[in-house]
């Protein structure tokens, strides 16, 4: 990868490169230059995993045979064949055996300022306890309990028993609805639900117990309810099915003895965010994932004892389990934990909880920041998060502006941003810079060492300097063994449109200088007049306009160019729709990229649809535009914006 490129604006120090773990992991192999790592980590991926096995220290109860087998092909390849752990063990045991049974894993804070501190010895007694309790209610391994919670303790340890006694996890997104956890419950096979009373966001009660009883009267396979006493407010109880987990759990002993599994043996299932269809649920297992999840960690946002990393994603989501909980656990990391609303009770609430917790490691998505970014230069700056090291983003991707302002603001203009991608069927990122090497805006950097990632055309054949599909060459430890009951759709989805190869749908481009850029979905492609252009690129570009806070560009039928652009705008404060900003707009699309991609329309309103992750939903956007039937809108966090959106087009 070239480094000489003049709109590069960070370099690391030969400290970073020096103290870095994936700089000690080069030394440790010999390997001096990180391009020779990619090349060698992808032509040889047994080698690199073994490796990565070997430098984290992973304990095995039977060390594995086999690095890899792909006998069943490569979409059900195999990995640490004849190997048996437990992700648990890695997580609490190999901490305290190395000493860290007094250190703190988590730092937990809620929205009303409760505070506690959680070593890895406590967790692993927490963990035993739940664990045990679970078993006395007939949980055995292989079976699945669905786990609907806020960011709580209870949560984590929740999790962490599951994975003990082998059962799987299906985590739901604490804010979704009844239909959508029912959906998960009823695909997922559950039998058991952790759940809680409620929680508070901005000081309002949300009753979480009663949106679980809406989803079990429509999910009948569930027979025990485990119920966490966390906000303190009256619940129905169901007799013979709900208990409270601290009567369960409270007398129960605190050792429980790992279950021995398989490598290949299941871990969890974790559903898509089920924005286009039926949400897929993705599986995860006991051996590849120790390893990815540990990678993903360590090598990326160079996570290891002694840092605090502070991501507030939820443990329903791809990012919370893999950097918040497993990943910086088996990297012998802290984790800041919240529960609560980044702006409550005041605007600058996590600016203070870095400060106050001497967080190392920032991670949040580009929605999250450009949250940050409205509030002004006054957050950061009032507060003391010099100790930040490492920022970290992914969910979508981060434009120039909104990169430049976390790079400066958050990171003082010394700390890289990790900008990641990846997915919840990866098991994490398979982009991602490093700490070593040097940056440009916006940058994805290029493969994480392991995967081999490429950029084609429609034939396949690898491009350069322009958008192309992004595609895996080779199977990864993290990669899902499939969509958990449906292995058809999970071949047609990932593995039909390039014969052996992994076609993730993510629009990609690496520039002349070798460094890679995500722009968009495949299916946020707008072809206008056989001219292909991504959203993401659109978007981007019109953030830069003074008057636009937020952008969503969509394509539409149209009879002549095939498909027209058109744009739908949250304009910034102090400014007010008008026909001369439309032109505008227009016009500025248009000396930009070119007259042909033109806007037909530019639309005024004053939010975008979005999932309860923040990701803006372009399926529905199209949906009002074209005045069909949106469906199920239960995993949006703001559902009023779509008919806003199909009201201000028939204007």
């Amino acid at each position: 990868m070239k480094q000489d490129a003049s709109d590069i604006v960070f370099r690391p120090t030969e400290e970073m490169i020096s103290r870095s773990r994936i700089g000690r992991f080069m030394k440790g192999n010999g390997i001096s230059d990180y391009e020779d790592l990619i090349k060698r980590s992808t032509q040889d991926i047994e080698w690199y995993w073994d490796a990565v096995d070997r430098d984290l220290g992973i304990r095995w109860f039977r060390r594995y045979d086999k690095v890899l087998d792909t006998s069943k092909g490569t979409p059900w390849a195999r990995w640490f064949v004849g190997g048996t752990c437990n992700i648990s063990y890695n997580c609490l045991e190999k901490n305290i055996e190395e000493g860290r049974g007094d250190s703190r894993a988590f730092l937990w804070e809620g929205e009303d300022g409760k505070m506690a501190a959680l070593t890895y010895g406590e967790m692993a007694r927490r963990t035993s306890k739940v664990a045990n309790a679970l078993k006395s209610f007939g949980v055995r391994t292989g079976d699945v309990v669905g786990i609907y919670m806020p960011m709580i303790p209870d949560a984590l340890a929740s999790l962490l028993a599951c994975s003990r006694i082998g059962a799987l996890h299906a985590v739901v997104f604490s804010g979704f609805s009844p239909p959508a956890l029912a959906a998960r419950l009823n695909d997922s096979g559950a039998k058991t639900l952790i759940t809680c009373d409620g929680y508070r966001r901005r000081g309002k009660l949300l009753d979480l117990k009663r949106q679980a009883d809406a989803a079990l009267a429509a999910s009948q396979g569930v027979a025990t309810v485990l119920v966490s006493g966390y906000a303190g407010n009256e619940v129905d109880m169901t007799p013979r099915r709900d208990f409270w987990l601290r009567d369960a759990a409270g007398g129960q002993e605190d050792k429980c003895p790992p279950e021995v599994m398989e490598s290949e043996d299941p871990l969890y299932i974790l559903y898509t965010s089920g924005t286009t269809g039926k949400p897929k649920g993705t599986v995860h297992v006991h051996g590849g994932y120790t390893a990815f999840a540990g990678q993903q960690a360590a090598y990326l946002i160079d996570e290891g004892p002694g840092d605090v990393v502070f991501w507030p994603a939820d443990i329903g989501w791809i990012t919370g389990q893999t950097w918040s909980l497993y990943g910086s656990m088996i990297s012998g990391g802290t984790a800041l934990i919240y529960d609560g609303a980044f702006d409550y009770p005041r605007s600058d609430r996590w600016w203070d909880l870095i400060e106050r917790h001497r967080v190392t490691i920032f991670g949040t998505s580009p929605t999250g920041l450009r949250v940050l970014m409205k509030q002004g230069r006054e957050g950061p700056r009032s507060h003391d998060i010099s100790r930040v090291r490492i920022l970290a983003s992914t969910g979508e991707p981060l434009n120039p502006a909104e990169w430049n302002w976390f790079f400066e603001e958050a990171g003082g203009s010394k700390a890289p941003i990790i900008n990641l991608s990846g997915g919840t069927e990866v098991g994490g990122a398979f982009l991602s810079p490093v700490p070593i090497l040097s940056l440009k805006p916006s940058t994805v950097g290029g493969p994480v060492p392991g995967l081999a990632t490429d950029v084609v055309d429609e034939r396949g054949d690898p491009v350069r300097g322009a958008d192309g599909y992004l595609i895996v060459r080779k199977p990864w430890p993290g990669m899902t063994r499939g969509i958990w009951g449906d292995p058809e759709r999970y071949i047609s989805t990932y593995w039909s449109k390039f014969e052996g190869v992994w076609f993730h749908g993510d629009w990609a481009m690496i520039d002349d200088d070798g460094y890679w850029f995500i722009h968009g979905r495949v299916d946020d492609v707008i072809k206008v007049s056989g001219y292909r252009i991504g959203s993401g690129e659109v978007e981007a570009l019109l953030e830069r306009l003074p008057a636009v806070q937020e952008v969503a560009a969509v394509g539409v039928p149209h009879e002549i160019k095939g498909e027209a652009l058109v744009i739908v705008v949250v304009l910034r404060a102090g400014h007010v729709p008008s026909d001369s900003l439309r032109e505008e707009i227009k016009n500025y699309v248009a000396d930009q990229i070119g007259r042909i991609v033109r806007p037909d329309d530019v639309l005024f309103v004053s939010d975008l649809p979005k999932t309860r992750t923040g990701k803006i939903v372009r399926r529905l956007i199209r949906t009002a535009l074209l005045d069909e039937e949106t469906g199920d809108l239960s995993t949006l966090d703001n559902p009023p914006a779509v008919d806003a959106i199909r009201k201000a087009h028939r204007k």
